[in-house]
């Protein structure tokens, strides 16, 4: 039985706001966990553990507690502060949540992936003359890329399924619509089945393509030079 056909162009642009949110997001996620993973690796013994400690306070946390404390606490502190009620963006607060918590995860993985990449090769790169910068760029990166992008490419994954939570702070993704289409017409099986089926094409799309990055990662690290 297909859906209401009503109802189809709602889900089509509320897929479309999901995987909006969804890269703005990861990329903001990503210079999240650089972030923190350039402190972690510092000299400075207190950043270090500031960085370690917020990884770990976010990881501690559900996902859905996050999302909701980015998305009331702001708000409750500027009525405190201006006597006034300033309604925030629900897609920003949305994408800062889910951006807090990929780069939770994502700064172990890259954490990982730079201890992975062995010390003898920096070491005998700088023994030929190599600034800092040209050792980071031509030995370490290579070698961190491919072996974050596994871990980052199953916590983008997870990242797609992780905006079904902002349905509870009223953006209309696509979980969100899904759910208003099943109450309207009450077909709620052929609605949540159709919503299972974007994801998966979503995840599978997504699978492709992490599939053709690790590729050109190993044949980046075979390159010659």
């Amino acid at each position: 039985m297909l859906p209401t056909t009503g109802f189809l162009v709602p889900l089509l642009i509320a897929s479309k706001i999901t995987l909006q949110l969804a890269g703005s997001a990861l990329l903001l996620g990503l210079l999240l966990a650089l972030g923190l993973t350039a402190l972690r690796r510092g000299r400075c013994a207190l950043l270090r553990r500031v960085a370690h400690g917020f990884t770990l306070l976010l990881q501690g946390l559900p996902e859905l507690l996050v999302l909701l404390l980015i998305y009331f606490v702001p708000t409750q502190l500027l009525h405190l502060l201006t006597q006034r009620y300033i309604n925030l963006s629900s897609f920003g607060c949305g994408v800062v949540a889910l951006a807090l918590i990929f780069a939770a995860t994502a700064t172990e993985t890259l954490h990982g992936a730079l201890e992975a990449v062995a010390k003898g090769q920096t070491e005998a790169a700088t023994a030929l003359g190599l600034t800092p910068w040209a050792v980071f760029w031509r030995i370490v990166l290579p070698q961190a890329w491919r072996y974050a992008l596994p871990g980052l490419g199953n916590q983008w994954l997870v990242l797609i399924k992780d905006t079904a939570l902002v349905s509870f702070i009223e953006i209309n993704d696509l979980m969100r619509q899904t759910h208003i289409a099943a109450l309207a017409t009450g077909k709620k099986l052929t609605y949540f089945l159709l919503a299972a089926l974007i994801y998966l094409v979503m995840t599978g799309i997504s699978q492709l393509m992490l599939s053709r990055l690790r590729q050109m990662a190993s044949h980046f690290e075979r390159s010659p030079g």
